[in-house]
C-alpha cells in the first residue's frame, strides 16, 4: 500500500479542493491514460486495486505509471467518542485529485488492450474518468 515514509506533521487539515487540475494534466509518459472529471481524495488501497487490475489484464507487458501519490494523512476519531478532546489518530493517507488529473497512464500494448485495462483500473477508483489517447498516437503501428 502506498503511504510516505516520514511525512514533516502527523496530521493535517481537510483543505478545498476547487477548480481544475493545474498540474498532472497531461499524458508525460504513456500514450493511453484515464483522466479524472471530478474532485475526491483517492486513498492508497484504491490506487494499488486499480495497479492490480490493470498488471493482471496486461499480463505482465507493457508499462504502467501511476500519476498520483497519497501523502495527505487522513485521521479519524474511534468510534463512540464524545465531541472535542482533540484531532483524531492518523487513520491512512489519500491523494487529492481535481478534474483534469491524470491518474494512471500505459505503454507498450495495443488500443484494445489498454482501453480494457484502464476501463476495470477505474472501476476501483471512486472518481468518474474519461480515457485518453495520446495526440500523436499511430494505431496503425502494432505493437
Amino acid at each position: 500500500m502506498l503511504a510516505p515514509k516520514k511525512t514533516k506533521f502527523r496530521r493535517q487539515q481537510k483543505g478545498r479542493m476547487k477548480g481544475e487540475a493545474q498540474r498532472g494534466n497531461q499524458l508525460a509518459f504513456g500514450s493511453f491514460g484515464i483522466k479524472t472529471l471530478e474532485s475526491k481524495w483517492i486513498t492508497g488501497r484504491q490506487i494499488e486495486a486499480a495497479r492490480i487490475a490493470v498488471t493482471r489484464y496486461m499480463q505482465r507487458q507493457g508499462q504502467i505509471w501511476i500519476r498520483i501519490f497519497p501523502d495527505k494523512p487522513i485521521t479519524k476519531k474511534p468510534a463512540e467518542v464524545r465531541m472535542g478532546k482533540g484531532k483524531g489518530s492518523p487513520e491512512g493517507f489519500v491523494a487529492p485529485v481535481t478534474p483534469g488529473r491524470i491518474i494512471l497512464e500505459v505503454e507498450g500494448v495495443p488500443f484494445e488492450v489498454a482501453k480494457e485495462a484502464l476501463r476495470l483500473a477505474a472501476q476501483k477508483l471512486p472518481v468518474t474518468t474519461k480515457f485518453i489517447v495520446r495526440r500523436d498516437y499511430d494505431p496503425t503501428q502494432n505493437v
